[in-house]
């Protein structure tokens, strides 16, 4: 996954209104109208949000006839998961170490304490 894609989705997944989308079509595929139907936005405005995703590799849309379905598309939410991980395990591993150190210090005391009495 390039940069820039990696910028795309990421971009994309920055507006609730589309993550709410988003999450919607994790339950299957779906119209357009049913996806509208929770937002106070107008038409055009739900058809902007789903052109960013759709751009972003995140839907597909197609037409069947009258119903225009929207299929989530979870490869770019993958891939973002894939970079976030790394530093999920960063700070994993910086707070493991502040945990180590807290308990030495915390043992160095309880000695310092006991040697008091």
């Amino acid at each position: 996954m390039t940069a820039d894609h990696l910028s795309t989705t990421f971009a994309a997944l920055a507006d609730p209104t589309r993550r709410a989308i988003l999450a919607r079509l994790a339950s299957g595929e779906t119209s357009v109208a049913e996806l509208a139907a929770p937002f106070q936005i107008s038409a055009p405005a739900i058809t902007k949000h789903l052109k960013v995703l759709e751009n972003a590799g995140l839907i597909t849309r197609s037409r069947l006839a009258q119903w225009r379905p929207c299929k989530l598309e979870a490869t770019p939410l993958q891939e973002a998961s894939d970079f976030i991980e790394q530093y999920r395990q960063h700070w994993e591993q910086s707070l493991d170490r502040l945990d180590t150190y807290l308990k030495q210090l915390q043992a160095r005391e309880k000695k310092r304490e006991h040697k008091k009495r």
